[in-house]
């Protein structure tokens, strides 16, 4: 199938990327019909879409503003809650808790939403495929839907500010944990924004650059600056790993709309390896402190420690 315009009906069908074309800017969709976004991250959700037979056979593609003129036919949920982290500190696990419940659309780490953000856009126009992203994945695709929670990438926060300046009224959290165990999860297997030039270009690094541990231990720490700065100026809700799972059902039970009914399905939920369902989970924070060496001990004194102990200030203040 070929390219729609605003006029198309998109019931059904998902953004799956937005990309440049020139000095253009399309978006793909893929057909979800009423499956709904169950597995961990949106990228896993979308490969088992594009395993469907239809979705092999036909494809649309629209421009950007496709998006808007389909949130004007047909606004979806607006978002509720947005979910900001550090990596590697129990966001996919929050996220699968809420997913759980069929009241939830729940939509992590989506790459097109990343795409936008990061966009070298006009700011209307960006602002404008912003709301109609998210206006697209808030579509009540099952029935019950009420809710659409948003997990963005780690590296977003430097972009926190666009969305709540979108949606002023739509709360956020900061997830977060010990640096020194979010650094030896990197350095063990490094995320994204933890390999240079991954998500972009950037110059070539001069002589005397940072090594790898010193490196990630500086991308950890503007991180958590960001978060901590989102707490402070937007108000968003400090959260450490160590809190979870029992903060979804305490602390944050009446911001997540969590009743005391809900708690067996997400003790349930909580007791499985959040982005390997199926797998018992088992705690590792001791683990990874342990195996740091004195060089990663350093560098997270040296560029995380001060952030973290802010956040945690405020946390516990």
């Amino acid at each position: 199938m070929g390219a729609g315009d605003g006029s198309d009906d998109w019931q059904g069908w998902l953004p799956i990327r937005v990309f440049a074309a020139g000095d253009d800017w399309r978006v793909d969709w893929c057909w979800f019909g009423d499956a709904p976004l169950s597995e961990p991250f949106f990228s896993d959700s979308v490969r088992r879409a594009l395993r469907l037979p239809f979705n092999q056979a036909m494809r649309r593609e629209s421009s950007l503003e496709a998006l808007s003129q389909w949130r004007e036919a047909s606004p979806g949920v607006a978002p509720s809650l947005f979910i900001h982290h550090a990596s590697r500190c129990g966001s996919t696990l929050l996220a699968q808790l809420l997913a759980s419940d069929g009241r939830n659309i729940v939509v992590s780490e989506a790459p097109a939403l990343d795409a936008l953000l990061r966009a070298e856009l006009p700011a209307t126009l960006r602002n404008e495929g912003l709301r109609g992203l998210l206006s697209a994945y808030g579509q009540r695709r099952l029935g019950p839907e009420q809710a659409l929670v948003v997990k963005l990438d780690a590296w977003n926060i430097h972009q926190a500010s666009l969305l709540h300046r979108l949606y002023p009224a739509t709360p956020s959290l900061f997830v977060y944990r010990d640096p020194l165990e979010i650094l030896v999860s990197h350095l063990r297997q490094p995320g994204m924004h933890m390999v240079p030039g991954l998500l972009g270009s950037p110059a070539p690094e001069p002589p005397g650059a940072l090594s790898g541990p010193e490196r990630m231990a500086r991308q950890i720490g503007e991180i958590l600056q960001g978060g901590l700065s989102l707490c402070r100026e937007w108000g968003a809700r400090p959260v450490n790993y160590s809190e979870l799972p029992e903060a979804a059902w305490q602390r944050l039970a009446p911001l997540l709309q969590v009743e005391e009914a809900d708690r067996p399905r997400l003790q349930a939920v909580a007791g499985t390896d959040a982005k390997q369902p199926g797998m018992p989970f088992s705690p590792d924070g001791e683990r990874k402190r342990a195996s740091a060496d004195e060089r990663a001990r350093a560098a997270v004194e040296r560029w995380a420690m001060a952030p973290y102990e802010s956040l945690e200030a405020l946390r516990l203040g």
